[in-house]
């Protein structure tokens, strides 16, 4: 029977922690497409080789492990709803949530080049469907806009802006912080259909 299977005793909770831990740390050192090394990750944690098929069963399940983690460590402010935020302020806390959880979405990319299926890629997926529909109503976008099609656009381009957005910025000979800036303000006008004014 597996340790998963029969519940994890305090020593094999701090043991993947560290796991996670150290997967995290080898993805910001090297980064995603150096692919993460299950024996570097062990060596990192100070766990024996062997053990992290014990914890994990595989890379995949490491890494999906430190995505749930990191889930759980969102502030609930931030998952309030998101109606009573208005639509510029949802917008600009989706852009700083998804630069911070950068090192989150690194995760997500490794899974998906691996051939994961079962990665979860909007977990507030039926919320922000409802805020949408919300807006919509309420007249702050087109009533004619597919909000799936807009759910899916937003996650697309923010996965890859997130990762892209050093190498972009300095290829343009912009700010990283002003390219973010300029980049929310496109995805407002796009989206409402307005300027976007200043709150």
């Amino acid at each position: 029977m597996s340790r998963r299977s029969r519940g994890a005793a305090d020593g094999d909770e701090a043991a993947d922690r560290k796991l996670e831990q150290a997967a995290l740390e080898l993805l910001r050192k090297d980064g995603v497409l150096a692919g993460l090394n299950l024996r570097e990750v062990a060596d990192l944690a100070g766990i024996n080789r062997g053990l992290v098929y014990h914890y994990f069963g595989s890379r995949g399940e490491l890494l999906r492990s430190a995505l749930r983690r990191n889930g759980e460590r969102r502030s609930a402010a931030y998952w309030s709803r998101g109606e009573e935020l208005g639509l510029v302020n949802r917008i600009d806390r989706l852009f700083k949530q998804t630069i911070r959880n950068a090192e989150q979405l690194r995760l997500v990319v490794l899974l998906l080049l691996d051939g994961q299926t079962k990665v979860r890629l909007m977990p507030r997926r039926e919320q922000t469907q409802r805020d949408l529909k919300y807006d919509q109503a309420a007249g702050n976008i087109p009533d004619d806009l597919d909000t799936v099609a807009v759910h899916a656009l937003l996650q697309s381009l923010l996965m890859g802006y997130v990762i892209a957005r050093k190498p972009l910025a300095a290829e343009f000979g912009v700010g990283v912080r002003d390219l973010d800036g300029r980049m929310q303000t496109l995805v407002e006008r796009l989206l409402t259909g307005r300027e976007s004014t200043p709150e």
